[in-house]
């Protein structure tokens, strides 16, 4: 079942503006979040605690935008799919959908865990938000070998959302891709 299937109304003609802010906000954020992520495992410097600033606090920022857009999603539904798409197409859609979602709410979770697990802090804009997980360094390696392969998992995940819009926009021209970009 499809987390449009959720919703409180019947399917909208076309996605809202602010699913369609949210949704373009979280991709540059997420982009950036993987470009990030991959920088601070990449060195050892300077630069790593300094992207290490940047990563947790829009890490904290990625949760609560996904959980703004997930209500969103449920209260305002979605528009329905293409009458002419294949059943595969529409579960696969679906499928896809759920896994992007249950990505982008766990790798933040499962990063603050993990830093919980660590021992260090979080701290958003000058706030320390409480630890998730107890100090244990065997949680962390475990948590952090997560965080990682759910990482390249979501970065694939992305590639095939990305491929499957541009498929939609550029050869079927049915209107799926033109629903987020334009709201029609």
């Amino acid at each position: 079942m499809s987390l449009s299937a959720y919703s409180l109304h019947r399917p909208p003609a076309k996605f809202s503006r602010l699913s369609r802010f949210l949704h373009w906000l979280m991709a540059i954020g997420i982009i950036a979040m993987l470009f990030i992520g991959v920088g601070m495992v990449a060195t050892v410097s300077e630069r790593h605690q300094w992207l290490m600033q940047i990563h947790k606090p829009l890490g904290v920022a990625l949760l609560v935008l996904v959980c703004i857009r997930l209500g969103t999603r449920l209260y305002k539904g979605v528009p329905a799919l293409p009458g002419t798409m294949p059943a595969w197409q529409r579960k696969a859609s679906h499928a896809s959908h759920i896994l992007l979602y249950v990505l982008m709410f766990a790798m933040p979770v499962i990063g603050w865990a993990m830093v919980s697990a660590g021992g260090y802090p979080v701290i958003v804009g000058g706030w320390l938000l409480p630890p998730i997980a107890p100090t244990d360094a065997a949680l962390f390696a475990w948590l952090r070998g997560a965080h990682r392969y759910l990482a390249f998992l979501l970065f694939a995940t992305v590639l095939l959302h990305l491929a499957a819009a541009l498929f939609h926009g550029w050869i079927k021209r049915d209107g799926v891709l033109e629903s987020m970009t334009r709201g029609r």
